[in-house]
């Protein structure tokens, strides 16, 4: 298992890294589209469909995806960059909406997902998740990965402290591996590594309490996004999205804390800091 996972890695690596730097932001655009298409595809396994709806799903999530990034080709930055458009500003608007007060009351509830209010949820979970990793793309390499290593710090800081330290369980129900004292870890973790990046790397991003209100929300976000996924699953019957990643399960085991961190800070750069610019 851990030799075809180490393989998965560095196959993945060997694709998105040099496509992350090199890669034109439409090619770039196009490319996330794709993986798009295969969190859709898994997401319908989440509703319980069958093969051919699957497929008919995911290709019509990266389709939809592709034909943004070409309809307008500005707001992913792929001609001059205008991210604020009305469109972006409803992904992310509907992305923060579900998230900060859907998603709260569907784990405390364990609401069962499908039928068409399940797509639904799938494109306010997945479309904002594609634009945003193009759009803070576009902002440069380095601040895509800034973003992502909050999620790495976060899930590496709650594994090991949870280890150490975990007693008292999180959401026993929907996670029973959760403990608090992994999410503590994960939080503080995350607040390490922002004050760092941000006195390093961003010294005059914002003042320093609002950034680590952001840090604090991007830590929260992180925990409810993982349990959201693993609370689909467990209702679905499933272990894994799919195995579409060796060693590592599907798209969406990947990308589960990214789904609702990513639009969230996505949307707070544009509306408070690129609307100040």
């Amino acid at each position: 298992m851990l030799k075809t996972r180490v393989i998965t890695a560095l196959a993945l690596m060997a694709l998105l890294l040099p496509s992350l730097f090199w890669l034109p932001q439409s090619g770039w655009a196009l490319l996330i589209a794709l993986f798009a298409g295969l969190a859709a595809w898994e997401w319908g396994r989440l509703l319980g469909w069958e093969m051919p709806g699957r497929v008919a799903l995911g290709i019509a999530a990266a389709l939809l995806c592709a034909a943004l990034s070409l309809i307008d080709p500005a707001a992913i930055g792929a001609a001059g960059f205008r991210p604020i458009q009305p469109w972006v500003q409803a992904f992310y608007l509907s992305s923060a909406f579900f998230w900060c007060l859907i998603v709260p009351f569907w784990l405390r509830g364990r609401w069962p997902l499908g039928g068409l209010p399940g797509v639904l949820v799938g494109a306010v979970v997945l479309l904002p998740t594609w634009l945003a990793v193009v759009q803070l793309r576009a902002l440069g390499p380095a601040v895509l990965l800034a973003v992502f290593a909050v999620a790495w710090v976060a899930d590496i800081a709650a594994y090991f402290v949870g280890r150490r330290f975990g007693r008292h369980k999180l959401a026993p129900s929907i996670s029973p591996g959760k403990t608090r004292e992994g999410a503590y870890g994960a939080t503080v973790g995350v607040l390490c590594y922002g004050l760092l990046v941000g006195h390093f790397c961003f010294p005059a991003l914002m003042p320093l309490p609002l950034w680590i209100a952001v840090l604090l929300v991007a830590a929260v976000m992180n925990i409810v996004g993982d349990l959201f996924e693993s609370l689909l699953k467990r209702n679905a019957g499933i272990k894994d999205s799919s195995n579409v990643l060796p060693g590592h399960g599907g798209v969406l085991d990947r990308i589960d804390s990214l789904t609702s961190m990513l639009p969230v800070a996505a949307a707070m750069w544009l509306f408070f800091l690129h609307a100040d610019s």
